[in-house]
């Protein structure tokens, strides 16, 4: 027998517009459009100023979008770390300085140990170097875990103990001396034009992109039907495919299009025995090393979160901590996981950061645990816990740098950038609290 009152209510209910039957059968995330719409803006709007105060319009070309992607890798892989700690109802001002000192710890290592031991120049030292880098981050941040799980000390007074503790701990280590040369290969984590897997290589990463969209596409459809859900409109399907197979495209071209200098163009001729055609020599840089980094951390992060029991577990603690650690969830050990996972990532950024520098400073990662905060609360991740994504987060560093590189372009001075990234963070925090007010 039929319920008269569903008739009624779909006799009743307001026949819905052209945009919100497609929101409805795309099921495209509204936030993450937002998100793109303001970077969007953002990039128009600062290629526009400088077309308009400097002549020519800097941003949005291939040389500054592809030192985007690099400049944003070492924020982003901390950033998808931080959206587990603050679901779970934590924060960690520690990891600027955690960072600074794995980025010592893996010099020293490199640098001053490992050389006298194995070589100069042999090829497991940058492998090591790593390794030390990552297993460092993870301790620290377990032994902040345990801390916070076990000592009953609130996350933020124990982190902020790390930011002091770590950053003079990374002085005493260097005796405030810079360490450098990195090894060579190691130096390749962190881009450059060496540092980079060329036009090939690109369209291989493009290709296995396109085929990735399209597999979860079709494996979408086949657990919609083994859990009996309804399946998306075949136009809806065909957008997204042709919408995520379009970008990852454009991608490849966008950073094939940036060659290398014409320096290091010729320099690279002359060692291989090359000759220079008169009009130039045309080399792509094609992905940067740390972006590749960073895209395989987004799609493991993403995998633990959504497909684990594991991310379901730091879901339950956000949102209900009692409820969770009374169904029998270890919320305690689960807090050491999460804090260690988050220190992990740290030393991983911290390759990133140094390789790119090409040295290890006392100062390396100074107020990065602002932009990383910053990055996860703009991505969407909500402060009071339960809500965040991956994507958001890494989104949320692509915004970030895009407003600090767009002001340094068009000549900002550093104390407006610190005004115009600290207001963009009260209203990512303000918006936020609208939008769950309204979903409610």
């Amino acid at each position: 027998m039929t319920d008269p009152t569903s008739d009624l209510t779909a006799a009743t209910a307001p026949p819905q517009g052209p945009v919100a039957r497609f929101f409805r059968a795309t099921e495209l995330d509204t936030r993450l459009l937002g998100m793109l719409g303001a970077l969007a803006i953002i990039w128009i709007g600062f290629h526009v100023y400088g077309a308009t105060v400097n002549g020519f319009g800097a941003f949005l070309t291939p040389r500054n979008l592809w030192n985007l992607s690099v400049q944003t890798a070492s924020i982003g892989i901390m950033a998808t770390g931080m959206v587990l700690v603050i679901i779970t109802r934590h924060i960690d001002l520690s990891v600027g300085s955690v960072l600074g000192f794995c980025a010592i710890a893996m010099g020293v290592v490199q640098v001053n140990l490992l050389p006298q031991v194995l070589g100069l120049g042999h090829p497991l030292i940058w492998v090591i170097a790593v390794i030390v880098g990552v297993i460092c981050g993870a301790f620290i941040g377990a032994f902040h875990g345990a801390l916070i799980a076990y000592g009953k000390i609130p996350a933020f007074i124990v982190t902020l103990g790390g930011l002091l503790v770590w950053r003079g701990a990374a002085f005493l280590v260097a005796r405030g001396e810079t360490i450098s040369p990195v090894d060579p290969t190691f130096a390749l984590m962190g881009g450059g034009p060496y540092g980079a897997i060329g036009s090939t290589g690109s369209w291989i990463v493009g290709v296995l992109g396109c085929a990735a969209v399209l597999g979860m596409l079709v494996i979408g459809r086949r657990k919609r039907t083994t859990f009996q859900i309804a399946q998306r409109p075949v136009w809806a399907e065909t957008f997204l495919a042709i919408v995520g197979c379009g970008a990852v495209i454009g991608a490849v071209l966008l950073v094939n299009a940036y060659p290398w200098p014409r320096g290091i163009v010729r320099r690279y001729a002359q060692a291989e025995g090359i000759t220079v055609p008169e009009g130039g020599l045309f080399i792509s840089h094609g992905f940067a090393i740390p972006v590749l980094i960073l895209i395989a951390v987004a799609i493991f992060m993403t995998i633990l979160m959504s497909r684990t029991r594991f991310g379901r577990y730091v879901y339950a603690i956000g949102g209900n901590p009692e409820a969770a650690e009374l169904a029998g969830i270890n919320t305690r050990w689960m807090t050491v996981k999460i804090f260690a996972l988050m220190g992990a990532l740290t030393g991983l950024s911290a390759v990133v950061a140094s390789a790119r520098l090409g040295s290890a400073t006392n100062a390396l990662g100074t107020l990065d645990e602002l932009y990383v905060i910053a990055a996860a609360v703009i991505g969407g991740t909500s402060l009071a816990g339960g809500v965040g994504t991956i994507y958001g987060a890494i989104l949320g560093a692509l915004v970030m740098q895009s407003l600090q590189t767009g002001m340094v372009l068009i000549g900002f001075d550093a104390a407006i950038q610190q005004i115009v990234v600290g207001s963009v963070l009260v209203l990512a925090v303000y918006l936020d609290i609208l939008y769950r007010r309204k979903s409610k």
